[in-house]
Order: structure tokens, then sequence, then C-alpha cells
């Protein structure tokens, strides 16, 4: 694994490596290890994959005194994704797994959320125990799923009233035994184009009951969410990720500016004993796809009035007081900026973290940074490369 170019100045005394609180928890310095799905858990039944070792280590490898992360997107329920390899929290042995993880982090002074999904129309039947997927509509997502299947094959199922209630509940209760195993708080994934998302963008929901429609009701859903899980662990132990910028899995919505402002304030607009400690927002150039300048040249192409920045959100969000962590696409020299300029509470670092264990004090030092392998980052044979065999920066070494 070789160091990448070029070297850059030490940014301990800057902004990055300044104290703030989030929540209850007074953090050292504002780099956040970003939640990342590395699909390393180790299976015990079909559905159900727990945290091991390698895990335990990742994690461990990872934290920092004073320093937040925010583990990968975790299953609140059996088949809330089926994908291989992701962990979940629903389990007596899937908490008994997390709670070796934050032990590891607590020991070395840091502090971890979980991350929980549900990924709705993104995962196939075959993922799923047979059961078809369920979204806000029928509208399946383009092109294929994991497992090769054509996503048009099975469009998902409409859920239920019922049904919606129920997952807020599962939200709920996997926010409480994340707490039980351990974790410092949750972030509730409302990102990327999975369950919650899916009742936000106007090109997949078009319900006609009190879930659908309007800008207010395609809220409900995820703010219901939010709600239920800050009644369920207390507001300063939850944030909620956002992606108004996405594409990913097929998001379409037509005003994403104003929608996603009218999501922000109603968010601030909550009681105290409902109001995040944070919310996490991806910048307008990630994509899992484009790269960052055809990302931006495409919002621009299709959203020619609006100015394509996560300010407007960070501008409502900070009337309510609520922390704004800002990721995609960090580095070395973009990343204390973006901090000085007020954009920004905290930097969520998600592939260096990746490939760089010791990534806060390779930023504090000026030390060059470990490259990635994008090939690793899922479904390695043996599961530790890529995973637990990055190098710890030595002065030996080097």
């Amino acid at each position: 694994m070789t160091m990448s170019n070029p070297t850059f100045a030490p940014l301990k005394g800057t902004k990055l490596f300044s104290p703030i609180k989030l929540g209850n928890y007074e953090l050292q310095h504002r780099i956040v290890q970003a939640p990342c799905t590395r699909m390393r858990g180790v299976k015990e039944s079909d559905g159900v994959n727990v945290p091991g070792d390698l895990t335990v280590d990742y994690y461990g490898q990872r934290a920092t005194k004073g320093g937040l992360q925010i583990a990968e997107a975790t299953d609140i329920s059996l088949y809330a994704s089926g994908y291989p390899g992701i962990p979940g929290i629903f389990t007596d042995s899937q908490v008994a797994g997390w709670k070796r993880v934050t032990d590891a982090v607590h020991s070395k002074g840091g502090y971890i959320f979980l991350q929980i999904w549900h990924t709705g129309r993104a995962s196939p039947p075959s993922f799923r125990g047979g059961n078809a997927p369920i979204s806000s509509s029928h509208h399946p997502m383009d092109g294929d799923w994991l497992d090769g299947t054509s996503c048009a094959s099975n469009p998902p199922k409409p859920m239920t009233v019922d049904e919606i209630h129920a997952v807020t509940q599962d939200f709920a209760d996997a926010a409480k035994r994340a707490i039980q195993a351990g974790f410092d708080g949750v972030e509730i994934h409302s990102a990327n184009g999975y369950l919650l998302e899916q009742f936000l963008h106007d090109n997949i929901n078009d319900r006609t009951d009190e879930y659908g429609g309007s800008i207010e009701n395609r809220c409900k859903f995820p703010l219901e969410v939010l709600k239920a899980v800050c009644d369920a662990i207390g507001p300063e132990k939850v944030g909620i990720r956002l992606s108004p910028w996405n594409y990913f899995q097929s998001t379409r919505d037509s005003n994403r500016l104003e929608h996603w402002s009218y999501l922000c304030e109603q968010i601030v607009a909550l009681p105290a004993r409902q109001k995040p400690a944070y919310v996490h927002m991806v910048e307008p150039r990630f994509d899992e796809v484009l790269n960052e300048q055809q990302k931006i040249e495409s919002l621009a192409n299709n959203d020619k009035e609006k100015g394509i920045s996560l300010q407007p959100f960070r501008d409502i969000l900070r009337k309510g007081d609520i922390l704004f962590l800002s990721t995609g696409c960090f580095n070395w020299e973009n990343a204390v900026p973006k901090l000085e300029s007020g954009a920004t509470d905290l930097i969520c670092f998600g592939r260096w973290f990746i490939s760089n264990p010791d990534l806060t004090k390779k930023l504090a030092d000026g030390i060059p940074l470990t490259k990635y392998d994008r090939s690793t980052f899922y479904f390695t044979v043996p599961p530790e490369k890529g995973y637990t065999d990055y190098p710890i920066y030595t002065a030996e070494a080097a």
C-alpha cells in the first residue's frame, strides 16, 4: 500500500482540531468517521449477520480520544436490507457483538453512534427471504439489483399505513437496542435512496393518502421516525442523515431546494424533546457513479434556477441550534476552509478513514495518507483485506 501525494502542512492548530459539544458529548476535534457499508458481518442465519472480531478491530483501530465515529448502516429488523454481510441490531447476539465494538471505542476515549436503516425497494426479494420489497409506491428503481435481477421484474409493494407505523416502531426499538449495546447515539438513515428517502422524492412517492402528494405529506414518515427515536432514547443521542442533492437509486425530486428546506424547517420547529442533536448531509458534488465535475454539471443542467449547495439547509438548521455535519469528497485541502467558512460544524471522512486507521493523527501532523483500494470496499477474501490490514504510521517505517 502506497502513500498518497502531495504532502500537506500539519492541520493541528486549525479549526479541524478545535473542540465542540455534540449533544451531551464533548468532542475534542471535528473529524468524524463517516458511516461506510463494508459487508463484513458474520452470518449467523439467513438475514442475521453479527459484528465479529474484525469489526471490533476495525472500529477500535479508528477510535480517538474525544473523536466521533458513526458506524455503518445497520438493519433495524430482519430483512430490513438483506444485503450479504450487513450487521443488524435486532437480535441479542447482534447487541452483544456491537457491545464489543463500543467497548473497544470507549476504551480509547472515543464516542460512537450507530446508523440505522431500512433499504425499502433498494434490496431484492432474494435478499429478503423471498418477500417483495416495500416502498412508498409501486415504482421500481432503474437497472438491476445486486443479485443481478431486474428491479422492474419485482416492483415494490406500497406500504400500508399500519406497515409505516410498524417500521417507525422498528426504528425506535433499534435505537433502544443500540443504547443497550453501548452506543452513544444513533443516526437515522434518511438519505441515498433508501426507504425514508423513497417517501421524500416526488418521482417515487405518488401516494394519495396522508403519506404522499404534498411535500408536507411526503415528509411525514421521516419526521415520525425522527420523533419516535428521540422519544425512545433522548434527542441528544439522535442525528439524521439527509442527501437532498442525491441521484443514487433513481431519486429525482422535482424541487430539491424547496422540498428539503421545508423538511429542515420542520426539524427546527420540533419541540426540544424531539429535536435531534445534528443533521448530517451529503455534499452535492458526491455521487456513487459520477465524478465530482459530472455530478455538479448534471445538477446545474437539471436545477438551473437553484444554487447547488448545502448552505440553505445549514442556514435553516442553525436557527434551531442543530449541529451540521458534512460528508462527501473531503480531504486535507478542503476540510479546514469548509469549517472556517461556517458552512459546517464537523467534517465526515469516509474513504480516507477506510485506508487510514490513524487518519486523525495523520491530518494533525501532516503525514501523507495511504491510498484506498476501491476493490476491497466490499466482499473481500479474506475479509480482513482492505478492512483491518491498512498500516498505522510509525516514524520508523517512514
